[in-house]
């Protein structure tokens, strides 16, 4: 699971981590671990991401959708054997939804007490864990602003809710994500981009892809399975001339496509599956064309 790529000083700690997990992480914060089950389009995409962790940076994960971003998240959270928090963005995410609140809360004796309640970041700073922030370009920027210091070298922040000032415990780590030049994004603040460091995520192209589709698919006819491979392949190309929006290059739609091909014909799961998520009855015509080619 941990590549040879990496520096031998890097494996020794990711092996280390994982010995002193064993002993001292609650059962509840190892549910939070994630899974390693990134495949990754180069090489260099997981071990950049490690070695940058392991330097104490901050990561961003740049791609389109269904690229595989969240899967990375997840499998760097396993590699160095970390739970994982996670913040969902939107428009309406505020204070409470990134640091935590404020509840009533009742003791033994029925007295009445103010009680704060840690959210997602306030818990990974505290407990050394890792924070993943995804879709970070679709939150306010003004949010976002509440946790400059977090990212920075100061590793901490005041809590607007208690006036308590929290420094992170020297494990914790930020994986952010987005997703570029998609409706409701917003581009980053130089000050807020200049506190990671940036790695873009490509989808999954030739014998990698198979493999992952012959792994995860319950189509097993090998065949299909390549045709999707090209499939994907030419639905690129027509995203890069400007034919198609990214998602139409989506992993995670092609998983789909292929699962339901098991069952119905392929035709049909790529409408299911592909084209029929387009709003555009141009962009749905030219996957099915595609796929009329091959199929």
């Amino acid at each position: 699971m941990i590549t040879d790529a990496l520096p031998q000083e890097i494996r020794e700690k990711l092996e280390k981590n994982k010995q002193q997990r064993q002993t001292y992480t609650s059962a509840e914060d190892l549910k939070l671990i994630g899974t390693a089950a990134f495949e990754a389009p180069r090489e260099d995409i997981l071990t950049d991401a490690i070695i940058a962790l392991y330097l104490g940076k901050n990561v961003l994960l740049k791609g389109p959708t269904g690229s595989g971003k969240t899967k990375l998240a997840e499998h760097v959270s396993a590699l160095f054997d970390q739970p994982m928090h996670g913040v969902n963005c939107s428009t309406d995410l505020d204070a409470e939804a990134l640091l935590g609140f404020k509840t009533l809360t009742h003791d033994e004796r029925g007295s009445t007490h103010i009680a704060f309640i840690p959210g997602p970041i306030m818990k990974a700073m505290m407990k050394g864990h890792f924070l993943y922030i995804d879709e970070i370009n679709i939150a306010k920027p003004e949010t976002l602003s509440l946790i400059n210091g977090v990212l920075d070298h100061r590793r901490s922040i005041t809590n607007p809710f208690t006036g308590d000032v929290i420094t992170a415990h020297p494990d914790f780590r930020v994986v952010a994500a987005i997703n570029e030049g998609y409706m409701g994004t917003v581009p980053l603040n130089e000050a807020l981009k200049n506190r990671f460091v940036t790695i873009d995520v490509p989808y999954l192209q030739g014998e990698s892809l198979y493999k992952l589709l012959k792994s995860k698919s319950v189509l097993s006819d090998e065949k299909q399975l390549r045709t999707f491979v090209q499939l994907s392949a030419d639905l690129l190309t027509l995203i890069e001339m400007g034919q198609l929006p990214d998602e139409a290059g989506s992993i995670r739609a092609l998983l789909d496509a292929c699962d339901l091909t098991a069952y119905i014909p392929p035709l049909r799961a790529v409408a299911r599956a592909i084209a029929d998520k387009l709003e555009d009855e141009r962009e749905r015509a030219a996957v099915i064309n595609a796929a009329e080619t091959l199929f």
